[in-house]
């Protein structure tokens, strides 16, 4: 709500809205606003260009519709942001709060959970890593996916290089036609330095060698012990990311509450000043 503005010097001029806090909050939710609508956007795009049957047998959700889902919540709860702070408007402004408040206790929530129950996290991570492994072949993007971090970690599989047996393609049964039978897939392979051009057959038969001399040639050890030491060597890193996550949710938090006091004392000045103003003898 907005204070009427009386003549100059008078009470009713003067306004509690701070105009830094009013045109700050809404440049912070404009911003937000605008990143939204480019998440929807791409998760639009990605969902009419690709059958995603792989990704949502991987993953269980689609990352094309949650992108959306996200970006569409987020939408919302911004434009709440800015038409609250432009029209100063408590209800807009407090759905604003109420809703970056929840997140945020989710979000901690969720960390929590996973810290304590890390074992169940590992589990779960390890069944993921095994589907992927099964849907390899299905799914360029996944394929590319786990292409990238199985170089990017130097692993192979997810406990061990013998688990790609649980693909069709891998498998190392007799009766398997496939010409990759019994192999692995070429980001396995440990390349030499001084080799440029890459060898996709190199992970050919690599399953039927025991692990010792299988070591010579590909990534012997699993993507989830790899992963738990990088996550363990980086937790400086990656608790700045949970800061760098959590404090624009902390800025609008304040920022709102902020002007809510505000237009409330606004409120409060405009109801003494027309009392005042309907009985002169006061």
């Amino acid at each position: 709500m907005r204070g009427r503005r009386g003549a100059p010097g008078s009470d009713e001029d003067y306004s509690f809205v701070s105009p830094v806090v009013k045109y700050l909050l809404f440049l912070f939710n404009f911003i937000f606003w605008i990143i939204s609508l480019v998440m929807v956007a791409i998760g639009v795009y990605a969902r009419m260009m690709k059958h995603a049957e792989a990704a949502l047998a991987c993953l269980a959700v689609d990352p094309a519709i949650m992108l959306m889902v996200v970006g569409f919540l987020m939408f919302i709860i911004t434009f709440c942001g800015c038409v609250g702070s432009l029209r100063e408007n408590i209800c807009l402004l407090q759905t604003f709060c109420i809703c970056l408040t929840v997140i945020f206790m989710l979000q901690l929530t969720a960390g929590i959970l996973g810290f304590v129950f890390s074992d169940k996290a590992r589990n779960r991570v390890t069944l993921m890593i095994n589907n992927t492994i099964v849907h390899y072949r299905e799914d360029i993007d996944l394929q590319n996916l786990i292409d990238f971090g199985q170089k990017e970690f130097g692993c192979c599989g997810g406990v061990t290089y013998t688990d790609w047996s649980q693909n069709m393609y891998f498998n190392c049964k007799q009766d398997n036609p496939s010409r990759e039978r019994c192999s692995v897939p070429f980001s396995c392979c440990i390349l030499p330095k001084d080799e440029h051009v890459i060898n996709t057959m190199c992970g050919q038969g690599m399953q039927e060698l025991e692990y010792v001399q299988a070591s010579d040639h590909i990534y012997t050890n699993g993507c989830i012990d790899k992963l738990v030491n990088w996550i363990h060597s980086n937790l400086f890193l990656l608790g700045g990311i949970a800061l760098g996550l959590a404090i624009p949710q902390l800025v609008g938090l304040l920022l709102s509450q902020i002007m809510i006091n505000q237009i409330k004392d606004q409120i409060e000045l405009q109801n003494y000043n027309l009392k005042h103003r309907s009985d002169p003898w006061s």
